[in-house]
């Protein structure tokens, strides 16, 4: 299995997750989605030393997964690629910000290495956010959800058939691979004097499939939108999910909930 053939089947995964059941997955798409909005917005707006303030946002994706029984290492793995750029934003921050802001013990921490972590820790849990709601609602649920937020259907339909036909492609390049390899035995990789040919014949290919696929879509009475699949109706636990997920977001970006939780215990 070559590396394209490894991505297509890791984007099937991706299907079968948000295929299961749960009381999570069973909740309306619509509800899903704003909780992950009211909490990437929330969970952004942290200062860049509130260091202990954002630390309690992690219990919503970590108890979520629990729920969704959807395990963490899976959303790690998923995101490999991208967790390593997340990660080495703030890597500068220390060198800019070396002025002193707590001190633990003998100790002393600047305020680059704070802002440093509290930045890779947005980014870490908004990962996880956006994770979750992938993987616990099927794309036309969610493009359904979306419409029904009055989202424009251009940008609608675009994300359906971009993330629909991302495997299209994805087919293709691992059709071309092996093709190729099979020409080149004990070549590692394609040589850099073949790229040229390579995406030339990968555009061909993807414009006649597209067309193919432009066919099909008429044919079924595409007009120029799609009907996507109903999710039900907007229920009173989907009501009470988004509404009591966003009084604990605000709680816990508003209130400092780990200095007063510290006082009990000192005290």
């Amino acid at each position: 299995m070559n590396k394209m053939e490894t991505a297509l089947h890791e984007l099937s995964q991706m299907d079968e997750l948000a295929a299961q059941s749960s009381p999570i997955h069973r909740l309306h798409p619509a509800a899903k989605l704003l909780t992950t909005i009211v909490y990437i917005v929330l969970t952004v707006s942290f200062p860049k030393y509130a260091l202990s303030g954002l630390i309690p946002m992690v219990l919503w994706p970590v108890l979520l997964f629990q729920i969704s029984a959807i395990p963490v290492r899976t959303c790690f793995y998923k995101l490999r690629i991208v967790l390593p750029l997340v990660m080495a934003v703030g890597l500068f921050n220390p060198f800019f910000d070396r002025a002193p802001l707590l001190s633990l013990g003998a100790l002393t921490v600047s305020g680059g290495v704070v802002s440093m972590v509290t930045l890779m820790l947005k980014g870490l849990f908004c990962l996880m956010a956006s994770f979750l709601l992938m993987a616990t609602t099927p794309i036309d649920s969610l493009c359904s959800a979306l419409r029904k937020l009055h989202m424009p259907g251009l940008i609608v339909t675009l994300l359906l058939l971009t993330y629909r036909y991302v495997g299209v492609m994805t087919e293709e390049l691992a059709i071309m691979t092996d093709a190729y390899l099979l020409r080149a035995p004990g070549q590692k990789g394609i040589h850099i004097s073949a790229w040229g040919s390579f995406l030339g014949q990968l555009l061909l290919r993807s414009m006649d499939r597209a067309q193919e696929l432009y066919g099909s879509m008429l044919l079924r009475g595409y007009h120029e939108h799609f009907h996507y699949a109903e999710a039900g109706p907007f229920r009173l636990r989907d009501g009470l999910y988004t509404l009591g997920c966003g009084l604990v977001f605000l709680l816990l970006r508003f209130v400092p909930v780990t200095r007063l939780l510290g006082s009990l215990f000192v005290r």
